[in-house]
């Protein structure tokens, strides 16, 4: 695995200093300044994420999304991001599918369930939304129902929680 050198570890908090405050180009540019070798590093990928997602660059989200998923394969976030981007870019079929996958690999990671209820919801598949729901709340309790009964993708299925 890339281990990140202690300056590099420097322009990584910095970075994540700079998106807690909103400044993301900030937060980008002290990205920059980390070894090439180590920025593909799965934290800094995240957090390259996260800036790119927030400027709603989404076609570079995605890159990095793809990126994530195969340097940290065993996390689930790099398939949460690449869904969730597919999700912006319009390309729903694409995070279900992203989704499934993730869901095979991560049988137990209540928030891959949870957006696979939205995605259902978006595709129209309610009943297949309202089993992933379950599965969800099921892993994640009472929070996840609360999450849920606020969140308008999956307005179509509220009356069933």
């Amino acid at each position: 695995m890339i281990t990140l050198s202690l300056q590099d570890k420097h322009h990584l908090d910095a970075a994540i200093g700079w998106c807690e405050l909103k400044s993301f180009l900030e937060a980008n540019e002290e990205l920059d300044k980390i070894a090439h070798q180590a920025r593909s590093h799965p934290r800094v990928l995240e957090i390259r994420w996260q800036i790119y997602a927030n400027l709603e660059k989404w076609e570079g989200a995605l890159e990095i999304a793809n990126a994530l998923t195969k340097h940290a394969s065993i996390c689930p976030e790099g398939w949460i991001y690449r869904a969730s981007t597919l999700v912006e870019l319009n390309r729903h079929d694409e995070a279900y599918e992203t989704l499934i996958e993730a869901a095979n690999n991560f049988p137990t990671d209540e928030i891959i369930h949870y957006d696979l209820a939205c995605v259902c919801c978006q595709l129209k598949r309610n009943e297949e939304a309202r089993r992933w729901l379950q599965q969800a709340i099921d892993l994640g309790g009472n929070e996840i129902k609360l999450k849920a009964l606020e969140d308008g993708d999956l307005e179509t299925i509220w009356k069933d929680l």
